[in-house]
């Protein structure tokens, strides 16, 4: 929609949010409505795009700081006043309790200008830089209030405390912004204000983070004053004498106690429960519509003091990092990477595993963890199935897979290598030779002589790993290799960037292998159990039933079953066809996530609702096969997803729990038989009457009259 009409939707929001006048200090209840929409409309801008620019042409500064600081809209000029006066007016005007409703909007509006404005952006384009000073005066002056009030007084009025919170967070997001004026100028005014106490201000902000981590109970307004404390110490990280203090008041330290307090006691709480001008219909998951790009997700907290201990780390403030663990028994060094880790391999927000991955790059791990790569990183120091082999300048060779070379690190390859249309080399060039033995191709690559033995090696980690452990001294010459090899986001860890607000996290995917680039490397035909007739043409055998070209390395690293298979030296371990004993759709399932490590889940939502039965029952039942084959092939991941996924639809459409537990006991899927059979206990009575459980054996009737029974004597 903002692609198609962006201008107008972007003058139709100003025109909403400059439509008020003041009568006897006071707005009119059907203009505050409008304001109210605006502003919350206005929040289109927590995603980028050109609309951005639309809004700084139609002058969203100055209607803010309207908004902000009513009494400037009767022809008093900011720019006329001088600096004691901006603060002294400021000051005022925030004071005045006139559409203090719209304050959250007006400071997460500013908040998310400032994170996504780009780093030349120069506000005297399309407006006055004294504005922009202005608006961000009043945010530092807020969040330095808000703090101060949590200091001197237990219990705040709670609202005024949930304004405090979009204004301390719209000072992060100036605070590090990739635009260089306002950045510098949040600093600058954030460290004036600070001045007077700012040192007492720190205390209290390390002082209740400490208490949090001894309390048992944590409500709301705990979480909320936390969350502003933790803005509070991430904003100070970047103001030297600051950041100093912080350090020396053991401020990393309880960092990562905090860090650690939040993951040991699963505490997940999202932005929407600190702000409540956020809720609406439209906030939340609408149907069947899943957003994969959040930044913060339900884990606010935790980004905040994953943030403020990555600031402290860049900023060099500790000279060791075996500092930060010194006299810690329960909490090591090994354990905190571990953590991080998982982090970036688990189902977290974007915001967590790129402040994890930042982190990590302080302890000499760069790149990004995840699982599959943690099972395809295993093929890298063995030579099954390895298909090319690297010779360096000195007569030493690696053995690689070319599928994951094509597919991770493209550069490495000859550029006739990733031609699948293209013939075999004979050799001639000397730089590829080819040659054909047991079915599959065997390449030769000659690397130059500048390319440094040890980089290379660590650099075949990140590719099949998706990360790599380095020394500092190693670094430079790993960032030339990354940069000459286009692995940009290998490139920004090495250099220890900060993330981008909203940048996508690199994902591990090797589902490009199974396309026509990946066939050339192919060395096994995955076919599905007997399909019903399906026009099928191959682009690159002769086959005419549905199948797959795979790749033994990928199928191996994470199935040991296949693994055995194709190392037992039987004949099916010379053949270069495996029959999958599931259907062509359920196949399809399992090849992905085998190549991504994540498993397809069926439609949901009204998607799922509107389904009828048989379609549903189709559906579910692809799950069921792989539930019962990965039991059969050691897929513990696969049958726990397929399993979940059974559970949670049966919860929607319990009417399928009879065809289900007859497939179910069919396949001896016990477990599930037992979840169907609870489903259909309150029924038993009603189906006995129906006769639907004739088409069920007596081991299947009988479960779910003890079902019944247990149900009975529990009500």
């Amino acid at each position: 929609m903002l692609s198609l009409c962006c201008e107008p939707i972007v003058k139709a929001i100003i025109d909403g949010m400059t439509g008020w006048t003041l009568s006897s200090g006071k707005i009119a209840n059907d203009q505050m409505s409008l304001l109210v929409e605006a502003c919350r409309l206005a929040l289109i801008i927590r995603w980028d795009g050109e609309h951005h620019d639309y809004f700084w042409k139609k002058g969203i500064d100055k209607v803010l700081l309207d908004l902000l600081l009513e009494k400037f809209r009767n022809g008093q000029s900011v720019h006329l006043l001088t600096l004691e006066e901006q603060m002294s007016e400021a000051q005022e005007a925030l004071k005045a309790d006139v559409l203090l409703v719209l304050r959250p909007y007006m400071w997460d509006i500013l908040g998310w200008l400032a994170i996504y404005c780009r780093e030349d952006f120069n506000p005297n384009i399309h407006s006055h830089e004294l504005l922009i000073d202005m608006l961000i005066r009043c945010a530092c002056l807020t969040f330095t209030d808000s703090v101060r009030k949590g200091w001197q007084i237990c219990q705040s009025d709670l609202s005024e405390t949930f304004r405090s919170e979009s204004a301390s967070r719209a000072v992060l997001m100036m605070i590090y912004s990739p635009c260089k004026y306002i950045a510098s100028k949040a600093r600058s005014m954030l460290s004036e204000i600070l001045k007077p106490t700012g040192k007492e201000y720190l205390k209290h902000s390390l002082r209740v983070l400490n208490f949090t981590l001894t309390r048992d109970n944590f409500g709301i307004p705990d979480m909320l004053q936390t969350g502003i404390n933790l803005v509070a110490l991430t904003c100070c990280a970047c103001l030297p004498w600051y950041r100093s203090y912080i350090v020396k008041s053991g401020g990393v330290k309880t960092l990562l106690a905090f860090i650690k307090w939040c993951l040991s006691n699963d505490v997940h709480i999202g932005r929407l429960s600190f702000a409540p001008h956020l809720h609406n219909i439209f906030s939340q998951r609408l149907c069947c519509w899943v957003c994969k790009e959040d930044w913060e997700g339900n884990d606010i907290l935790l980004l905040y003091g994953l943030w403020g201990l990555a600031e402290l780390l860049h900023y060099g403030s500790i000279s060791k990092n075996v500092d930060i663990f010194s006299g810690q028994v329960e909490y090591t060094e090994a354990q905190f990477v571990r953590m991080l880790q998982e982090i970036c391999s688990d189902n977290s927000a974007l915001g967590l595993k790129w402040n994890a991955a930042y982190i990590l790059s302080y302890f000499g791990f760069y790149g990004f963890p995840c699982k599959l790569g943690r099972r395809i990183g295993k093929a890298l120091d063995e030579n099954e199935f390895a298909d090319t082999r690297i010779i360096l300048a000195k007569g030493e060779s690696m053995s690689v897979h070319g599928v994951v070379l094509a597919i991770r690190c493209p550069s490495l390859l000859p550029p006739e290598e990733l031609s699948h249309d293209e013939k075999a080399s004979d050799g001639s060039s000397g730089r590829c030779a080819v040659d054909k033995q047991y079915g599959k191709f065997k390449k030769d690559i000659r690397l130059s002589s500048h390319v440094d033995n040890q980089a290379l090696s660590k650099l075949l980690k990140f590719v099949y790993l998706g990360y790599l452990h380095a020394g500092d001294e190693h670094v430079k010459k790993l960032n030339i290799l990354a940069k000459h090899c286009s692995l940009q986001p290998l490139s920004t860890m090495l250099g220890r960037r900060r993330p981008k607000w909203g940048t996508l996290f690199p994902i591990y995917d090797l589902t490009p292998a199974l396309a026509l680039t990946g066939h050339h490397f192919s060395d096994i035909i995955l076919k599905p159990k007997e399909t019903e007739s399906i026009c099928w043409k191959c682009r690159t055998c002769s086959l005419s039933l549905p199948h797959m070209h795979a790749h033994k390395v990928v199928l191996s690293s994470s199935c040991d079953y296949l693994r055995a298979l194709f190392q037992s030296g039987m004949q099916e371990s010379r053949s270069q066809t495996i029959e999958v004993p599931v259907s062509w759709e359920a196949m399809i399932k399992l090849v992905n996530w085998f190549y991504t490590d994540e498993l397809p889940k069926p439609s949901s939502g009204c998607l799922w609702d509107n389904m009828d039965d048989e379609e549903k029952l189709h559906q579910l039942q692809q799950y069921l096969e792989l539930c019962w084959l990965a039991e059969f092939w050691f897929l513990e991941d696969v049958q726990d997803i397929s399993y979940k996924v059974i559970v949670s639809c049966l919860d929607s459409a319990r009417q399928l729990s009879i065809k289900i537990i007859k497939i179910a006991s069919e396949l001896s899927l016990w477990k599930l038989a037992e979840v169907a059979a609870n489903y259909l206990a309150p029924f038993y009575r009603q189906l006995c009457h129906t006769g639907d459980l004739e088409a069920l054996n007596e081991e299947l009737v009988d479960m779910i009259r003890d079902a019944s029974v247990r149900l009975s004597q529990e009500g």
